[in-house]
């Protein structure tokens, strides 16, 4: 009898604790993502789209959460058709082979003030590292927003092209090993 109580009052706190997480649906529409890569010469700029996501949300901080990212959907701003042929390349994120890029977030600190710091794992071409990153997040009519500034070291993930990092006298035509992704994230 005591381990039937013992029992159905551990499956009882389960069951309230899994309710009391949230889980909010990205809204792909109406999120961003800006990303910058910068050279000795100068810098691109461009678009990128997010294909799903969603994070669970429990007492003020991001509990999981998991974020596809559509590598063919990937922009330059000025429209430099060769420049989109070589970052959709073998050289850069080649994308024919790896058209998704997924974002999985294993928690977060809470969100005081409105801020916090979240962690997890960002897969590019097959390859995994760990983030981390500082969000905001604001609540709106139309849901939370959640916004970002993620620095990705691009020869963690095997894209070494121009890197002086791996590369000997490329002068001005190297490219920074960092780039950068702006993130503005609609969730429901």
């Amino acid at each position: 009898m005591k381990r039937a109580l013992l029992l159905l009052t551990l499956t009882g706190l389960v069951l309230v604790n899994v309710g009391a997480q949230n889980k909010l649906t990205a809204d792909t529409t109406k999120t961003s993502l800006l990303w910058l890569g910068e050279k000795v010469t100068g810098q691109h700029t461009g678009t990128i789209k997010l294909h799903s996501g969603w994070l669970n949300w429990q007492d003020n901080k991001i509990v999981s959460g998991e974020f596809n990212i559509d590598m063919a959907s990937l922009k330059e701003s000025e429209n430099n058709k060769m420049l989109m042929g070589h970052l959709k390349s073998d050289d850069f994120f080649g994308v024919a082979k790896y058209p998704v890029a997924k974002l999985t977030i294993t928690g977060s600190t809470p969100f005081d003030k409105g801020t916090g710091v979240v962690n997890g794992t960002l897969t590019i071409k097959d390859i995994t590292n760990p983030v981390e990153f500082k969000a905001s997040m604001q609540k709106k009519d139309d849901g939370t927003w959640f916004f970002a500034n993620i620095t990705i070291d691009r020869t963690k993930y095997n894209i070494r092209y121009g890197s002086g990092s791996f590369f000997d006298n490329l002068g001005d035509k190297t490219i920074y090993d960092e780039f950068k992704v702006k993130v503005n994230l609609l969730v429901k």
